[in-house]
Formats: structure tokens, sequence, C-alpha cells
């Protein structure tokens, strides 16, 4: 893990490396990705994958799972 962007997890990303990587993560989510996946590949954490999209202002999509609609109601 954390072999997908070259930064070893728990690394602080900032500055070059950072823009670099928004870039990358920003190609990959509108290509289809999820966010769950780039985390996985990249080592880090779903809130810090997040964190850069919202930054790099990727529209994020809606969650795709069910909803959690009791039956019967609407």
């Amino acid at each position: 893990m954390g072999s997908g962007s070259g930064i070893p997890k728990g690394t602080r990303v900032t500055g070059k490396s950072r823009d670099r990587l928004q870039g990358q993560l920003k190609r990959q989510y509108e290509a289809g990705a999820s966010i769950r996946s780039l985390a996985q590949a990249t080592g880090r954490s779903y809130g810090f994958i997040h964190n850069v999209l919202v930054e790099a202002d990727v529209t994020l999509r809606g969650r795709g799972g069910a909803n959690r609609r009791k039956p019967g109601a609407g």
C-alpha cells in the first residue's frame, strides 16, 4: 500500500507533491474511480482523498449505495 502515489503512508503532503497528487486523483476520480478505491490504492484515508478532491474543485458524485428508507415509506 502507498505505492500508488509514491508517497509513504503518514507523510504530510504539501507543495508541489500535493499539487501533483491532486491532479492524479482528480483525473482518476473523474474517470470513474471511487474515493474508497483511490484511498486503498494510495494507502491514504477516505477523508484525506475527499479533502484533496474538494481542494481540487472536483464536483463529487452522490452516494451510489442503497438508501436506508424503511419499507413502505414514501
